[in-house]
């Protein structure tokens, strides 16, 4: 189920409450339609959606709701127990407790969303909710979210496609196929190979849905450009052709049902007030006065919506940051209201999209006075350092990696560690080691660890396999065995702690090892670097 179209606009007023109903078609609807039978007085706000279980009503489907428009969002079960699928219920139980937990981070209000349940015979019940829900809406006032209006595919695509083959300089492809040879979708046995890609687009069979599909699949992890004696840049060549294919009404899988690029399209309503930092640990020191801004990306939503089966904690890696950098007494400003850096939408074909949160993040930044931004998400670096100037919009302040802060800090002096009982291995994050050209930084601070041992795995640095996602899409049966293929390495490694530079690989990760069959061949512990260095770095 997606939502294809806003609320109609034309007849109702553009300050009238929105408020959509999810009813399971079993117990309550039956209440509901003796509620319109009576002629009962039902609000006028509430717009109803008849759904087969409450269960099916996933994170996203809630999620998106709010961002075509919705104010307050009711899903209306049948009471605990009396569930004709058995557990409907308890899902949906779940699934609103994770969906309040993301609006309550963007500043929503977690209350525009509840879950009420009811027997067929509790009509006057239901309408007692619907009234008091209404009320309760009323009183939080109108969402913030501004819906972003899906257009209709403009054109075919095809001009765009040869703009884009030129401009990436496709047709100095030598056909050598190095870049298939390296690419490890391919090596993870997936019939796909770039320069197929490549020539197919170039002869004119961009459309077909075979082509369509291997867009969609590739990683843009980087290692084809690497190995490419032509050097066309294949990963940007991919999110270009995204882009064109996004425009003449073609998309990919997009992971989770979209959830991730419909939070970040949210997040370009000017209104909006995330609340992302209230949660941070007690001693943590910020100053707003400050001319450092510390940037800490999507990690809490992340923590969120993955709480239930992964049971992330990236958020960690914000606050040791923060502490990191007040260890260097670095005492940094937060962004108010700090939306997404945008990466995702770039990488996904929404050019658009990703432009409005890079005005956003950029004027806002700079209204702060800030001279300096520091981060410690690869993705939130590039998109800052490279892609917001590439795609017109400049940056007036620096782009520092935390690991470049605190390489240049720790290299003053005075700075020990503490001895670490663990046995290491790196898996490096394909935005900061292959596509910046940084696969040293994080090894040098590995060196300066007393740790009781660092091992490389097979393919590292430049050579590193990814995680196996990217941007949210493409996620099957493939990636999968890319992943465990990758733990395998780390476990051959020897290591008991592999450490990450990004909080997206700890999630990717973490998920294969969640196989039930090969869990325990798999698994290890996950750590990332900013927090291993924040945790045993000590004065001398």
């Amino acid at each position: 189920m997606t939502f294809t179209r806003d609320f109609d606009e034309t007849s109702r007023g553009m300050d009238e409450l929105k408020i959509v109903l999810f009813v399971c078609n079993w117990g309550p609807h039956a209440a509901l339609q003796t509620l319109q039978d009576q002629d009962r007085d039902i609000p006028h706000q509430v717009r109803m959606i008849r759904i087969p279980c409450t269960g099916r009503i996933s994170k996203t489907l809630l999620f998106k709701a709010f961002e075509r428009g919705a104010d307050g969002v009711a899903l209306i079960g049948c009471t605990p127990g009396t569930c004709r699928y058995g557990a409907g219920t308890y899902t949906a139980e779940r699934n609103v407790e994770g969906a309040r937990g993301i609006l309550d981070l963007l500043g929503l209000g977690k209350d525009r969303l509840r879950l009420a349940t009811f027997l067929p015979e509790e009509a006057s019940p239901l309408l007692d909710f619907l009234n008091d829900f209404t009320d309760q809406v009323r009183g939080m006032g109108k969402s913030p979210v501004t819906p972003v209006p899906l257009k209709q595919p403009a054109h075919d695509g095809r001009r765009n496609t040869a703009e884009v083959l030129k401009a990436h300089d496709v047709y100095a492809c030598q056909d050598c196929g190095k870049c298939s040879s390296a690419c490890p979708m391919a090596l993870s046995g997936r019939p796909y190979s770039p320069r197929a890609i490549a020539n197919s687009i170039i002869a004119g069979s961009g459309n077909t849905p075979a082509v369509v599909n291997d867009v969609w699949s590739c990683l843009t992890c980087g290692i084809c450009y690497d190995r490419c004696p032509s050097a066309v840049d294949f990963p940007a060549f991919i999110r270009e052709m995204r882009c064109v294919q996004k425009a003449s009404g073609k998309s990919g899988h997009e992971a989770h049902e979209g959830f991730f690029q419909s939070l970040m399209r949210a997040m370009t309503s000017p209104d909006l007030r995330t609340q992302h930092w209230k949660c941070l640990p007690e001693g943590i020191r910020t100053d707003q006065q400050s001319k450092t801004l510390f940037f800490g990306g999507c990690a809490p939503y992340f923590d969120e919506f993955f709480r239930r089966h992964l049971d992330v904690h990236t958020s960690d890696i914000l606050a040791d940051s923060l502490r990191l950098l007040n260890f260097f007494d670095v005492t940094p400003a937060l962004l108010p209201g700090e939306r997404c850096c945008g990466h995702d939408l770039l990488w996904s074909g929404d050019r658009e999209n990703f432009l409005r949160l890079a005005r956003l993040n950029v004027e806002a930044i700079e209204k702060m006075g800030i001279e300096e931004v520091v981060t410690a998400c690869p993705e939130c670096y590039r998109s800052f350092a490279r892609d917001y100037p590439e795609n017109g919009v400049p940056v007036n302040f620096r782009v520092t990696h935390i690991f470049d802060l605190a390489e240049k800090e720790i290299d003053k002096g005075a700075v020990g560690f503490e001895a670490l009982d663990r046995s290491l291995t790196f898996q490096d994050p394909c935005r900061l080691s292959r596509m910046e050209g940084r696969a040293d930084l994080p090894r040098k601070l590995i060196d300066r660890l007393r740790v009781k041992g660092f091992r490389e795995m097979q393919d590292r640095g430049v050579s590193a396999l990814c995680c196996g996602n990217c941007a949210w899409t493409g996620c099957d049966g493939y990636t999968k065995a890319l992943q465990v293929k990758r733990l395998r390495q780390a476990r051959a490694t020897g290591s008991d702690l592999l450490v990450t530079a990004c909080p997206k690989c700890q999630i990717h990760l973490r998920c294969a090892m969640e196989d039930p069959l090969l869990g325990k061949e798999i698994g290890m512990d996950l750590m990332d670097l900013t927090s291993v260095i924040a945790r045993t770095i000590r004065w001398e």
